[in-house]
């Protein structure tokens, strides 16, 4: 899955706020919120920040949680490097583009690529967080944390057994 970066910051309330004030915390808030998404999805994301306006910039690729983090190189836009993206990578299988660029969306769609529309993707992103939750909440539910709680039942009857012929 390939991100929009601005695009989805700005179009996401608690981004767009983070934003005004400090635009470095906004891109890290984006970053930890899909690197979360691509360990729950077992999908690979990829992050595209524009650096097209920022005089003498080359551009950087880094990996931050997981997530491939692109910043575009001067005059290159985020959309120029995700339609070239998606022309290398569609030939390896399915390319999701979050976005709610409509232009953007109609060329990913050309291209053979699938849009998400970044209220999509805030949906998607809500449903893993409640579901991360639940889990997590629920796993301490009814249940004492003991060690052959953890066991599987196997080595637990094994042990039990064990234990009784001594």
């Amino acid at each position: 899955m390939i991100v929009d970066g601005y695009n989805i910051i700005n179009a996401w309330p608690e981004l767009r706020s983070l934003f005004r004030d400090n635009i470095e915390a906004a891109r890290d808030k984006l970053i930890e919120i899909m690197a979360g998404f691509q360990a729950y999805k077992g999908i690979k994301v990829i992050v595209v920040f524009d650096g097209h306006l920022v005089k003498g910039n080359t551009g950087t690729l880094e990996t931050v949680d997981g997530v491939q983090v692109i910043y575009t190189r001067e005059h290159e836009t985020a959309d120029s490097y995700i339609e070239k993206s998606i022309k290398a990578m569609s030939k390896k299988g399915l390319v999701r583009v979050a976005t709610s660029d409509w232009t953007e969306q109609q060329v990913i769609m050309a291209m053979g690529g699938i849009r998400i529309s970044a209220s999509e993707l805030r949906g998607l992103v809500q449903v893993f967080d409640k579901d991360i939750k639940r889990k997590f909440l629920d796993k301490g539910k009814d249940r004492i944390n003991t060690v052959d709680s953890n066991l599987s039942p196997d080595v637990a009857s094994r042990l039990q057994k064990w234990r009784k012929e001594r």
